[in-house]
């Protein structure tokens, strides 16, 4: 009876043992698949070592504009081929591909508080007559923003009128804007001092970037929104 009772323990500790010794090795079996899963997982995602992008402002600025203000960029022509390009909140203006520039003073007018474009046109100061240009000048609305730039020979049939209605908007150097000069301006109707917005640079031999024409300016910056 005792040695019948002996070996009914033996076997139980026997069967015991087994299932310990299953039991360790799936536990095993699945803490090594848990680690080749997550080897394999962490081998699979990607990881962002390289340079962020850079983030792009409206019109391709350098910095955002502050709330209540218009992005801008534009720059002159270059000598007499290509044209000039400007741009607002983002949206081309005027641009050679655009097609809807050429020889003389482009003008874009704009709304001054949506700032939504109400028109664009050009004026060939070279073969061109002045008094389109003095009867658009006329015909601009209080609180329009005006944008503009040269290409080629800006000044050639400009009149003192002219210029005059063109320094109510703003402008310093439109009184000495000379023969292919290169000019870019911001004004507005209505503007009460003189515009921070403007470059003038003279067509001068002796530091001419192209042959018979000067550098290509550019400028950007931001302007107020009309709230009135």
């Amino acid at each position: 009876m005792m040695v019948r009772a002996g070996g009914i323990l033996k076997l139980a500790a026997l069967v015991f043992a087994f299932l310990l010794a299953v039991f360790l090795t799936f536990q095993l079996l699945e803490n090594n698949m848990d680690f080749k899963l997550g080897s394999v997982l962490s081998r699979s995602v990607p990881v962002n070592d390289g340079p962020t992008k850079p983030i792009r402002y409206k019109c391709g600025l350098s910095k955002p504009c502050p709330p209540g203000h218009f992005a801008f960029k534009m720059a002159s022509g270059a000598a007499s081929v290509v044209g000039p390009r400007i741009c607002l909140e983002d949206t081309l203006l005027m641009s050679g591909v655009k097609n809807n520039v050429g020889r003389g003073i482009n003008i874009a007018l704009v709304n001054g508080r949506t700032g939504e474009l109400i028109k664009t046109d050009m004026f060939d100061m070279w073969a061109g007559d002045v008094a389109p240009l003095i009867k658009f000048l006329k015909e601009i609305e209080e609180g329009t923003v005006v944008m503009m730039a040269s290409f080629d020979d800006p000044s050639t049939k400009l009149n003192d009128e002219a210029r005059k209605l063109i320094a109510d908007l703003g402008s310093t150097a439109i009184n000495n804007l000379g023969f292919r000069d290169n000019w870019i301006f911001v004004g507005g109707k209505g503007i009460k001092t003189k515009s921070p917005f403007e470059q003038h640079i003279k067509n001068s031999a002796d530091t001419n970037k192209f042959e018979g024409w000067p550098e290509v300016l550019e400028m950007e910056g931001c302007v107020p929104q009309r709230q009135d």
